[in-house]
């Protein structure tokens, strides 16, 4: 496909720092980093709440 070989790769890689500049990159990673935690925080919860009401059930039928 398109990223296969590695100059394509370093290609891409050189117009992103022409394009962003080499100090808004740190940036923009740390930002990247922090929305993915947030992010997969969410998912996480959201898969624990929908647990939840499961085991609920279960000790109501059993009293």
């Amino acid at each position: 496909m398109f990223l296969r070989e590695p100059s394509h790769i370093l290609i891409l890689l050189i117009v992103v720092l022409v394009l962003f500049g080499a100090k808004r990159l740190p940036d923009s990673a740390r930002s990247l980093a922090k929305s993915m935690r947030i992010f997969k925080g969410e998912m996480k919860e959201m898969k624990e709440d929908g647990k939840k009401p499961d085991d609920k059930d279960k000790d109501t039928e059993e009293k």
